[in-house]
């Protein structure tokens, strides 16, 4: 082996680069699919919490497919929740944006002009999509909140 592939080998040793994790890598399928167990604890793929694939310095692609799921999810989510605001759909929908929220602001994205910063506005836009822009009743506000206060806490 030559000196300078060993050097370059050595150099990328102990480098701490954040990857997304595989699993967040699903489709939204694999994301509602998890977000059944909401309001415990949710796991992608049974390995990996939703907060944790939103990291620092996220590649621009692994970004824009997580983030492109996430918005499928809640999208889905939000049509099953305002046929029934106060059910389960409701919660899931609030753990998916309250873990993502949390993913976020542990990554540092959330700060101005943080990379996750207009991921979390189109997925609140399409977790609080209400037909003719109509405020969403008590009862959804209610389950949201309780879903969001589980994926803030274990998301």
């Amino acid at each position: 082996m030559s000196v300078i592939v060993a050097l370059s080998l050595l150099g990328g040793c102990g480098e701490d680069e954040a990857e997304t994790p595989t699993a967040c890598l699903s489709p939204a399928s694999a994301y509602l699919d998890a977000l059944e167990a909401a309001p415990q604890p949710v796991l992608v793929d049974g390995s990996t919490p939703i907060s944790e694939c939103l990291v620092a310095d996220q590649a621009p692609a692994e970004q824009g497919q997580v983030g492109e799921e996430l918005i499928k999810a809640a999208t889905q989510l939000n049509a099953d929740a305002r046929r029934d605001t106060s059910g389960d759909a409701t919660v899931q929908l609030g753990y998916l944006v309250g873990a993502a929220q949390q993913g976020a602001a542990e990554s540092g994205g959330t700060e101005s002009g943080g990379i996750h910063t207009d991921l979390l506005r189109r997925l609140d836009s399409a977790a609080r999509f209400s037909e003719g822009g109509k405020q969403l009743p008590a009862s959804f506000e209610r389950a949201f909140g309780e879903g969001y206060a589980a994926g803030q806490e274990g998301g």
